[in-house]
Protein backbone atom coordinates (compact mmCIF):
# COMPACT_ATOMS: atom_id res chain seq x y z
CA UNK A 1 0.00 0.00 0.00
CA UNK A 2 1.31 3.23 -0.97
CA UNK A 3 4.33 2.08 -2.39
CA UNK A 4 6.37 4.70 -4.00
CA UNK A 5 10.01 4.15 -5.76
CA UNK A 6 12.76 7.22 -6.33
CA UNK A 7 16.26 5.95 -7.77
CA UNK A 8 18.97 8.87 -7.15
CA UNK A 9 20.87 9.22 -10.49
CA UNK A 10 23.86 11.60 -9.17
CA UNK A 11 22.76 15.11 -8.23
CA UNK A 12 19.15 13.92 -10.29
CA UNK A 13 15.83 12.24 -8.50
CA UNK A 14 13.64 9.95 -10.47
CA UNK A 15 10.55 9.53 -8.81
CA UNK A 16 9.37 5.81 -11.03
CA UNK A 17 6.30 4.52 -8.63
CA UNK A 18 3.97 7.04 -6.58
CA UNK A 19 2.53 6.22 -4.06
CA UNK A 20 0.85 3.35 -6.01
CA UNK A 21 -2.25 1.04 -4.46
CA UNK A 22 -2.69 -2.21 -5.14
CA UNK A 23 -4.59 -5.37 -3.83
CA UNK A 24 -5.14 -8.62 -5.57
CA UNK A 25 -7.41 -11.26 -4.93
CA UNK A 26 -6.65 -14.87 -4.82
CA UNK A 27 -7.21 -16.49 -7.92
CA UNK A 28 -7.36 -13.26 -10.22
CA UNK A 29 -5.47 -12.29 -13.01
CA UNK A 30 -4.16 -8.98 -13.47
CA UNK A 31 -2.33 -7.87 -15.81
CA UNK A 32 0.13 -4.62 -16.23
CA UNK A 33 1.22 -2.65 -19.33
CA UNK A 34 2.76 0.50 -20.11
CA UNK A 35 5.36 1.99 -21.95
CA UNK A 36 8.94 0.97 -21.45
CA UNK A 37 10.86 2.91 -18.79
CA UNK A 38 7.40 3.19 -16.88
CA UNK A 39 8.31 0.67 -13.59
CA UNK A 40 6.07 -2.00 -14.69
CA UNK A 41 8.97 -4.22 -13.47
CA UNK A 42 10.27 -2.57 -10.85
CA UNK A 43 6.52 -2.66 -9.72
CA UNK A 44 6.88 -6.26 -10.00
CA UNK A 45 9.94 -6.74 -8.14
CA UNK A 46 8.80 -4.98 -5.26
CA UNK A 47 5.39 -7.17 -4.95
CA UNK A 48 8.18 -10.41 -5.60
CA UNK A 49 10.03 -8.68 -2.94
CA UNK A 50 12.97 -9.24 -5.10
CA UNK A 51 12.79 -5.16 -4.62
CA UNK A 52 12.69 -2.68 -1.75
CA UNK A 53 10.38 0.25 -1.75
CA UNK A 54 11.60 3.44 -1.07
CA UNK A 55 8.07 3.88 0.84
CA UNK A 56 5.00 2.26 1.32
CA UNK A 57 4.39 -1.06 2.38
CA UNK A 58 3.50 -4.86 0.71
CA UNK A 59 1.41 -7.67 2.51
CA UNK A 60 0.95 -11.08 1.74
CA UNK A 61 -2.85 -11.52 3.47
CA UNK A 62 -1.94 -10.33 7.27
CA UNK A 63 1.76 -10.50 6.39
CA UNK A 64 3.83 -7.47 6.47
CA UNK A 65 6.52 -8.15 3.94
CA UNK A 66 8.35 -4.58 3.51
CA UNK A 67 10.51 -4.65 6.77
CA UNK A 68 11.41 -8.53 7.25
CA UNK A 69 14.52 -9.18 7.02
CA UNK A 70 16.31 -10.69 3.60
CA UNK A 71 16.39 -14.54 4.94
CA UNK A 72 12.82 -14.09 5.71
CA UNK A 73 11.61 -12.97 2.00
CA UNK A 74 13.91 -15.67 0.71
CA UNK A 75 12.08 -18.03 2.55
CA UNK A 76 8.57 -16.40 1.71
CA UNK A 77 9.59 -16.47 -2.04
CA UNK A 78 10.21 -20.13 -1.77
CA UNK A 79 7.05 -20.86 -0.48
CA UNK A 80 4.72 -18.83 -1.85
CA UNK A 81 5.92 -16.87 -5.31
CA UNK A 82 6.76 -18.40 -8.88
CA UNK A 83 8.81 -16.21 -11.27
CA UNK A 84 8.87 -15.45 -14.83
CA UNK A 85 10.91 -13.31 -16.68
CA UNK A 86 11.29 -12.87 -20.33
CA UNK A 87 14.48 -14.53 -20.19
CA UNK A 88 14.66 -17.87 -19.20
CA UNK A 89 17.85 -18.04 -17.15
CA UNK A 90 17.84 -21.65 -17.33
CA UNK A 91 21.22 -23.23 -16.38
CA UNK A 92 22.76 -24.75 -19.67
CA UNK A 93 24.76 -27.97 -18.25
CA UNK A 94 21.73 -29.33 -16.63
CA UNK A 95 18.89 -30.95 -17.70
CA UNK A 96 15.01 -29.65 -18.25
CA UNK A 97 14.31 -31.97 -14.77
CA UNK A 98 17.37 -30.91 -13.05
CA UNK A 99 16.70 -27.35 -13.91
CA UNK A 100 13.03 -27.44 -12.50
CA UNK A 101 14.14 -29.27 -9.17
CA UNK A 102 16.27 -26.42 -8.49
CA UNK A 103 13.91 -24.24 -6.06
CA UNK A 104 13.28 -27.94 -4.05
CA UNK A 105 17.18 -27.68 -2.53
CA UNK A 106 15.74 -24.69 -0.94
CA UNK A 107 13.51 -26.05 0.78
CA UNK A 108 15.62 -29.66 1.24
CA UNK A 109 13.53 -31.61 -0.49
CA UNK A 110 14.58 -34.98 -0.47
CA UNK A 111 15.73 -36.36 -3.94
CA UNK A 112 12.35 -38.77 -4.41
CA UNK A 113 9.90 -35.74 -3.67
CA UNK A 114 12.14 -33.34 -5.93
CA UNK A 115 11.94 -35.39 -8.98
CA UNK A 116 8.21 -36.40 -8.20
CA UNK A 117 7.46 -32.74 -8.02
CA UNK A 118 9.62 -31.57 -11.39
CA UNK A 119 8.49 -34.57 -13.31
CA UNK A 120 4.73 -33.79 -12.65
CA UNK A 121 5.78 -30.14 -12.98
CA UNK A 122 7.01 -30.61 -16.47
CA UNK A 123 4.07 -32.63 -17.66
CA UNK A 124 1.82 -30.10 -16.53
CA UNK A 125 3.46 -27.49 -18.81
CA UNK A 126 3.37 -30.09 -21.57
CA UNK A 127 6.85 -31.31 -21.57
CA UNK A 128 6.59 -34.64 -20.56
CA UNK A 129 9.23 -36.60 -22.52
CA UNK A 130 11.64 -33.63 -22.39
CA UNK A 131 12.92 -33.91 -18.71
CA UNK A 132 16.43 -35.50 -20.07
CA UNK A 133 17.39 -32.80 -22.41
CA UNK A 134 19.50 -29.76 -22.17
CA UNK A 135 18.29 -26.27 -22.46
CA UNK A 136 20.40 -25.99 -26.17
CA UNK A 137 18.17 -29.34 -27.27
CA UNK A 138 15.00 -27.62 -26.25
CA UNK A 139 12.91 -24.66 -28.38
CA UNK A 140 12.65 -21.27 -27.47
CA UNK A 141 9.32 -21.84 -26.45
CA UNK A 142 10.20 -24.96 -24.62
CA UNK A 143 12.66 -23.59 -22.99
CA UNK A 144 10.61 -21.03 -21.50
CA UNK A 145 7.78 -24.03 -20.61
CA UNK A 146 10.80 -25.40 -18.44
CA UNK A 147 10.62 -21.87 -16.77
CA UNK A 148 7.22 -22.00 -15.57
CA UNK A 149 7.50 -25.47 -14.61
CA UNK A 150 10.55 -24.58 -12.56
CA UNK A 151 8.26 -21.39 -11.18
CA UNK A 152 5.35 -23.90 -10.05
CA UNK A 153 7.05 -26.66 -8.98
CA UNK A 154 7.03 -25.82 -5.23
CA UNK A 155 3.22 -25.01 -5.71
CA UNK A 156 2.96 -21.05 -4.80
CA UNK A 157 0.24 -19.63 -4.87
CA UNK A 158 1.11 -16.17 -6.84
CA UNK A 159 2.86 -16.21 -10.10
CA UNK A 160 4.60 -13.34 -11.44
CA UNK A 161 5.46 -12.99 -14.79
CA UNK A 162 7.70 -10.04 -16.18
CA UNK A 163 7.06 -9.65 -19.97
CA UNK A 164 7.54 -14.03 -20.27
CA UNK A 165 6.25 -13.34 -23.98
CA UNK A 166 8.67 -11.13 -25.03
CA UNK A 167 11.83 -13.23 -26.36
CA UNK A 168 9.48 -15.65 -28.41
CA UNK A 169 7.32 -15.14 -31.49
CA UNK A 170 3.24 -14.36 -31.76
CA UNK A 171 1.96 -17.84 -31.86
CA UNK A 172 4.85 -19.59 -29.48
CA UNK A 173 3.72 -16.26 -27.28
CA UNK A 174 0.25 -16.70 -27.36
CA UNK A 175 0.77 -20.63 -26.53
CA UNK A 176 2.85 -19.68 -23.63
CA UNK A 177 -0.20 -17.14 -21.75
CA UNK A 178 -2.79 -20.09 -22.64
CA UNK A 179 -0.34 -22.17 -20.65
CA UNK A 180 -0.23 -19.33 -17.71
CA UNK A 181 -3.87 -19.09 -18.20
CA UNK A 182 -4.51 -22.72 -18.20
CA UNK A 183 -2.41 -22.93 -14.46
CA UNK A 184 -4.57 -20.25 -13.05
CA UNK A 185 -7.69 -22.01 -13.91
CA UNK A 186 -6.75 -25.64 -13.02
CA UNK A 187 -4.50 -24.47 -9.60
CA UNK A 188 -6.17 -21.62 -8.36
CA UNK A 189 -2.83 -19.76 -9.09
CA UNK A 190 -3.13 -15.98 -8.76
CA UNK A 191 -1.39 -14.77 -11.70
CA UNK A 192 -0.12 -11.26 -12.01
CA UNK A 193 2.02 -10.82 -15.58
CA UNK A 194 3.64 -7.41 -16.81
CA UNK A 195 3.29 -6.96 -20.63
CA UNK A 196 3.99 -4.30 -23.42
CA UNK A 197 1.40 -6.46 -25.62
CA UNK A 198 -2.29 -4.76 -25.52
CA UNK A 199 -3.86 -8.27 -27.13
CA UNK A 200 -2.54 -10.05 -24.54
CA UNK A 201 -3.09 -7.54 -21.62
CA UNK A 202 -6.80 -7.77 -22.41
CA UNK A 203 -6.77 -11.34 -21.80
CA UNK A 204 -6.52 -10.87 -17.74
CA UNK A 205 -9.55 -10.68 -15.96
CA UNK A 206 -8.39 -7.04 -14.68
CA UNK A 207 -5.79 -4.89 -17.19
CA UNK A 208 -4.24 -1.81 -15.77
CA UNK A 209 -1.97 0.59 -16.76
CA UNK A 210 1.38 2.21 -15.17
CA UNK A 211 1.96 5.46 -16.16
CA UNK A 212 3.39 8.46 -15.14
CA UNK A 213 4.61 6.28 -11.86
CA UNK A 214 0.70 5.51 -10.86
CA UNK A 215 -1.56 2.71 -11.67
CA UNK A 216 -4.65 3.44 -13.92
Amino acid sequence: MGVGKTYQTGPKRVEVLKSVDFTVATGETVSIIGASGTGKSTFLHILGTIDKPSTGQVFFKDQELTSSSDTEQARFRSQHLGFVFQFHHLLPEFTALENVEMPLFLQRQSATARRELALQALEDVGLKGKEGQHPSELSGGEQQRVAVARAIVAHPAVLLADEPTGNLDRTTGEQLMDLLFSLNRDQGLTLIYVTHNESLATRAARRLELKDGMLH
